[in-house]
Formats: C-alpha cells, structure tokens, sequence
C-alpha cells in the first residue's frame, strides 16, 4: 500500500521545478489514539510529501509573507502567512475591523483550481495548529489540487481575539450542588464575561457562525478566487453548512466529516445512548464481553451509587499542591462526555473506570483526574467557543425534546455542555430558526461518517445533509469523530472527489477496536 501511495507521489511532483532530497522524517508523538492507524498514515505520506519542499512559485498578495513552516514533530515546507481585515459586525455600519490569520500552503498541480480553505472544529480550534499535528500529511497531499489554506476562523489561534475571561464565579469542588445552583453559577460567570467583554469595546454579537462564514467569502476575495472549497470537520462542517446556505454560488466543492447540522449544536440524548449500544456490540466481540455483558447496565449502577454516595478524593498536583474533590454524578457523566469520540484508549479507560468505580477502586479515577480535568478555580470562557455555540442555539421543540430525553438518559445533559444549560443566557446573541433550518444546494459535496461518532451521530449527520442534492457519503466502519487519518483510503477518497474522478462509496473497513485495558 505505501509503495503504491509513493508512486503516486512521484507522479504528481514530477513537473516540479527542483526536487529536494528526501530525509527520515522522526515518528510523530501521538496521544493514545489511533497509535498504530496514524504512524501507518504518516509513515506512507511523509517520506516524500512532508519533507519534499516543492514550493510552487505563487505571487505574494496583500499582507502576506513567504516562512518556513514547520510542524510538531519538526517538519519543514515552505509556506505563505498571511492575514486580511474584516468587520466585527457587518451588520454595523460603524463596526471595527478586526484581523483573519491563515498559512496558504501553495499547489503543486499543473491545473489551476479553487482554493482549498480548512475549517477547524470545536468551535474554538485553529486552523495552523491543526496543520502542525497529525493532519499536516494531508495538507500536503491536497496542495496537488489547489493551494491549502490553514484557516484562523475569528476570534480564535493567530486571529485577533479577546482575552480569555476569568470570573469571579467558583464552583466548589467539594460541595454537593443541585443542577438549578450549577445553572446559576454558569450564567453569572457567562453574564460577568459578556458584560467585560463588551467593556472591552467589542461587539460580542458578531461572534457567529453567519459572520465567521462571510469570513470565509472575505478570504475568497482576498485570495482572488472566483470560488473556494472548503474541508472542515465537526462545528467546521457546521460553519461549512452555513457557507452553503448564505453564498453556495461562490464554493465550488466541500468535503466534510463528523457532521454537524445547523440544528445539531445540542445532540440528542436518545443518540447518545444508542451509541452506548453499538459499543456494546463491539464489546461482544471481544473477551470484555465476560466482564461487561451490559455497559448500559454498569453505568447506571454507577450514576446511582455516586448519586447516593458522592466519593471525597485528594487529587496530588504537579506542583506539590492537593485539590479535594466530591466525585459526584454530574463528574462521571462530564468525563463520559469528554471520553467517548472516537473508539480508542480513552473509551477503553472509561469503560474499565466504571468497572473499577463499582468495585469502590479509585485508582484509575484518580490517574485521569490527575490530568487536571476539574480545577479549583473560578469559571472562565474563551469568547468565540462560548458565544457562538450560543448563536447557534437550538430550536424550542428540539430542546424540549432534549429535556425529555436528558431526564433518563445515560449522561443527561452533560454531552454538550454548558449547552444547552446556556442557551439564550443573553439577549441579542441567538440567530433564530431560520438560520437552524438545513441548506438545500446542489454544491457538490463529500460526507465523511464513522459508525463510532460518539460526538455528532451518524444517524444526525444524515439529517444535517437531507437537503444537499449532489452529496455522496463514505461510510468508515469502527472510525470515531476524529475520522481524516484513521485509513489510507480516506485520504484517497477525498483526493478522488477533488480530482472530479468516480468515488468509490463502499464502506471503509477498519479494525475491531480494541477495548481492552492498556497498561
């Protein structure tokens, strides 16, 4: 397979002006996910598309710069930053300018094609750091058809953005709380940001997904592009929903994975639970299915006894300091949340923490939350993540269906907190549900799914596309959120959609996950 990939390299850069040596590139450290999956990935791309320099000689635009662009793991190429100005609020004829960032890394192909902008999900991510991780291989491989843009979306990475906020709102992590004092404290913090934000001279409003899309058109003008592509995932594949929806005339493909639809910051509690299930049928395939013949089960009875039993823990900082914690309810389901999008080490080390839990073994807990998961401080937002979840909001059937589901569901209302516990918290910021209403376009568009999406569920991400009439969805069987470097094939799918060739639709096979505890 890697020989394979490599021909294929050689091929697309052979026009090139001047090649450079090839150097042993340093493996790229990775958390405990996808270990084996993306060093194959890497392994097969870096050799000739991280460290072969072909920079495609393209004229410098206004504020842009030629730098070396180097990654993580110490890979070089050349690149160009840049950034262009926009309004805060565009519909604020006085509004400020504020400042985009992006790196555009240029084509290597022969033919001229649209611009290839990158979307970060979150909201909240950045769009060069993302090129700097495990992602940077596909970068690379996408330069052969158009230039790539690493793109800061507003108030986020090297883009202009307010200072994180600090409240003076704290809450004990050694008291018991209600849900109705939980709520109470986040909105108060959330309202003393705003209100300091604001204080601040900016226009906390203009953080949205309706304004961070014209952004993306803003940038297409910058660029001089009569359209651009756009490949995002999660809340990128949400803001890429948006972008369809307000200039579709102006996009000539989107490549999305994990979707999120316009209605779906807040997922249903009901899917959440039937992903339960389906990792429970991967657990029947393995010998944990002794151990666990009923994860839903185990995690009801651990709800439970934490609900009647809360557990005093002392959690040792780096630092030599220790933090009490009641390990309450409301812990386990936050942890749950932040542990199940894909089905790696992580889904592995919460499954067998529920076990320990029930046991009354805190050892494993207490490994995690040495991490600093919860913090002894007061509540702090980022703007842009905080208000433009906010603005995207959810609609008043879907949240009241959501609350009748959270009542009994496996981790309440905690998936996709502090939504929707914050929803409408501040007038003025919510965008109504015209905005929430699906697109309907004809752009051509590639859907990414992985059956294991413990963050936006395959059965919602069909929703979220019903409306796009020129869609093909590739399915990867066992692949979680974090989809792009699960399999080779990806890549070659996405690199087929681009080049206007036939894609194969068939599902892509991954390896059973592995549930068993590591050490």
């Amino acid at each position: 397979m890697c020989k394979s990939v490599l021909l294929n390299l050689l091929k697309n850069i052979a026009s090139a002006e001047k090649e450079l040596n090839a150097q042993l590139h340093s493996t790229l450290i990775e958390e405990l996910q996808m270990k084996i999956k993306t060093i194959t990935l890497v392994g097969c791309l870096s050799t000739f598309t991280m460290q072969t320099n072909v920079f495609a000689e393209s004229p410098l635009l206004k504020n842009e710069q030629k730098i070396e662009f180097v990654t993580n793991s110490g890979e070089k190429t050349d690149a160009i930053e840049g950034h262009l100005m926009v309004p805060e609020n565009r519909n604020s004829p006085n509004s400020r300018m504020i400042r985009i960032n992006y790196v555009r890394f240029t084509a290597t192909g022969k033919s001229k094609r649209s611009p290839i902008v990158y979307l970060s999900g979150g909201p909240g991510g950045s769009g060069i750091a993302t090129a700097k991780w495990r992602r940077f291989p596909l970068f690379m491989a996408l330069r052969e058809y158009g230039d790539v843009i690493a793109f800061e979306q507003r108030g986020t990475g090297r883009s202009e953005q307010p200072q994180t906020c600090s409240s003076s709102v704290k809450i004990p992590l050694d008291e018991r709380l209600n849900k109705r004092d939980f709520k109470s404290k986040y909105t108060s913090a959330a309202n003393e940001c705003l209100r300091l934000w604001e204080s601040q001279g900016i226009d906390t409003s203009a953080y949205n997904t309706i304004q961070n899309a014209y952004d993306i058109d803003s940038l297409r003008v910058h660029l001089q592009a009569d359209k651009v592509s756009l490949w995002g995932i999660s809340y990128g594949s949400h803001l890429a929903l948006a972008a369809i929806k307000l200039f579709e005339n102006k996009l000539d493909k989107v490549i999305i994975a994990s979707a999120e639809g316009l209605n779906q910051t807040v997922k249903l509690p009901a899917m959440t639970d039937q992903y339960f299930k389906n990792v429970q049928e991967v657990i029947d395939q393995q010998a944990l299915k002794s151990t666990v013949p009923d994860l839903t089960a185990l995690m009801k009875r651990v709800h439970s006894k934490l609900e009647k039993s809360p557990i005093m823990l002392t959690i040792p900082s780096r630092d030599g300091s220790k933090t009490n914690i009641l390990f309450q309810k409301h812990h386990m389901r936050m942890l749950a949340s932040m542990m199940i999008a894909d089905p790696n080490q992580y889904l592995s080390m919460l499954v067998h923490m529920y076990l320990e839990i029930e046991k009354d073994n805190t050892d494993l807990l207490m490994g995690i939350l040495q991490r600093g998961i919860f913090k002894d401080e007061t509540l702090s937002f980022k703007l842009m993540p905080l208000v433009m979840d906010v603005a995207s909001g959810i609609t008043s059937s879907k949240l009241k269906l959501f609350n009748q589901q959270a009542k009994d569901s496996l981790l309440g209302d905690m998936l996709n907190y502090p939504m929707p516990m914050l929803n409408e918290f501040s007038s003025g910021l919510d965008l109504g549900d015209e905005f929430r209403q699906a697109p309907k376009s004809s752009v051509p568009t590639l859907l990414l799914t992985g059956t294991l999406d413990g963050r936006t569920y395959p059965q919602e991400q069909l929703e979220a596309v019903r409306g796009l009439s020129n869609l093909i969805q590739v399915k990867v069987k066992y692949a979680g959120h974090n989809l792009f470097t699960s399999s080779e094939e990806v890549l070659a799918r996405m690199k087929a959609f681009l080049a206007n060739e036939k894609v194969d639709q068939s599902t892509i096979e991954l390896p059973l996950p592995d549930l068993s505890l590591k050490q």
